[in-house]
């Protein structure tokens, strides 16, 4: 053994570092442990019976929609369920400091322990799952597009008691022709089938995102066992994607694979899995520019983008017809409703307005887009892309009026790969505060 080779030898811990060690991995795993626990808990008591935090069923509430858990619940006070979420938050805090100290097996396992634990859970905190379902049926049982229809116009369907999105609140779909056409496929499993499958299909593709997010964080020289932490214990995600069996889950996978794509220089993977990311929710579509930026070849990208998206566009119109012009109708009417929480509005209330005005919503627009313009000169000038496009995707976050909680896993992604301490808090902050103005 050389002297060179000794000096590069990491030095002994000394005593008081061992037992800081130990002791952050005995908390920890302790806390990984009753993180899970409070997972099962509150899937099994949102299942025990009508309760907030299963909207679908405030009208009826079969033992189809509650769910394998409904015989281990044994309340549905609203104080207790709040608590199982305040303590899975705090449980994810305590990981988070410890997750150095924790071995990566330990880690992985409760993440897909935590995972299996939302799936079996009812739809919590969200009608969204059924929502899908009802889209869905309206196009292939009653020959109407979802992208020109609201549930309304099918009230004898045997979904419409238990969504959410009737009557006053019905709405045409917002979601990119990918996932509606994927969603017709689930329409003869019928509704608790179809229920379950796209909860299995939250869990799965978050599972599968987890695995991308592991190789790209080792790409970029961040820590994997980190990043998956980061993302897969996140209430943001167990909660209310996978518990909610949001189509958020899907967008990540294909974000995660357009990222891993552009991250190893592979434009045509790249390009396919951004436009597929589109074509599940318009929202992927901010990833276009940075990705234009940071390829090395960006010609051969934009060829890629382009042809994958005519094509897109022309098999989505062939499916749909020109009825698929409501999406843009349906994102513009999500941005006239206000959610209460979200930043504009607040704003407006401290300003002692009742109802949001068009002078703050406009403000904030503005400076959406000056943030945007900011991030891609950022990323131009040789800052880190992924992190210019974790400042972007907040900022999106910061100026929508409608804001819900998993709208929160957009910035949550990029920033678990992120080497950047600040993007990482910047994401951590805002999914704390997408689970505080749903739950509080």
């Amino acid at each position: 053994m050389t002297a060179a080779t000794v000096a590069r030898e990491p030095a002994p811990a000394t005593a008081p570092e061992r037992r800081s060690a130990h002791a952050a991995t005995t908390f920890g795993s302790i806390a990984l442990g009753a993180l899970v626990a409070c997972l099962v808990l509150l899937g099994a008591n949102a299942a025990s019976g009508r309760s907030s935090y299963v909207p679908s069923g405030a009208r009826s509430f079969p033992a189809w929609l509650a769910g394998p858990l409904a015989r281990l619940g044994f309340t549905t006070s609203h104080t207790v369920l709040e608590g199982l979420v305040l303590a899975i938050c705090g449980l994810y805090a305590v990981v988070l400091v410890c997750l150095p100290a924790l071995p990566a097996r330990r880690v992985w396992l409760a993440i897909v322990l935590a995972t299996l634990a939302a799936a079996l859970a009812p739809p919590l905190l969200s009608g969204d799952a059924l929502g899908y379902l009802g889209f869905a049926r309206l196009g292939v049982l009653h020959g109407l597009s979802p992208y020109s229809f609201t549930a309304n116009a099918a009230p004898r369907d045997a979904i419409y008691p238990y969504l959410t999105w009737r009557g006053a609140s019905a709405v045409t779909t917002p979601y990119g022709p990918l996932f509606t056409l994927a969603s017709y496929a689930l329409v003869p499993l019928g509704i608790a089938g179809g229920l379950w499958a796209l909860k299995f299909l939250a869990a799965l593709t978050t599972l599968a995102t987890l695995a991308l997010i592991w190789r790209i964080a080792a790409r970029l020289g961040s820590s994997p066992k980190w990043a998956v932490g980061m993302y897969g214990l996140n209430p943001v995600v167990l909660i209310f994607a996978v518990g909610g069996a949001h189509n958020d889950t899907w967008f990540g996978l294909a974000v995660a694979a357009a990222i891993l794509a552009l991250v190893r220089a592979r434009e045509s993977r790249g390009a396919l899995a951004t436009v597929a990311a589109t074509a599940l929710k318009v929202s992927a579509v901010m990833l276009m520019p940075f990705a234009l930026i940071a390829s090395t070849d960006r010609r051969r990208l934009f060829i890629w983008l382009a042809g994958a998206l005519a094509v897109a566009l022309v098999a989505s119109l062939a499916v749909f017809g020109f009825s698929l012009d409501g999406i843009g109708h349906a994102l513009l009417s999500e941005q006239r409703d206000v959610a209460r929480h979200s930043l504009p509005n607040e704003v407006s209330m401290l300003f002692g307005f009742a109802h949001l005005p068009e002078a703050i919503r406009a403000s904030f627009i503005a400076a959406f887009a000056l943030a945007v313009l900011g991030a891609l000169w950022g990323a131009w000038r040789g800052l880190s892309w992924l992190d210019c496009y974790a400042w972007a995707t907040l900022a999106l976050l910061a100026a929508s009026s409608w804001l819900l909680p998993w709208y929160a896993m957009w910035v949550l992604l990029p920033a678990s790969v992120s080497t950047s301490r600040r993007v990482k808090a910047g994401a951590l902050i805002a999914s704390a505060y997408c689970v505080a103005i749903k739950i509080l």
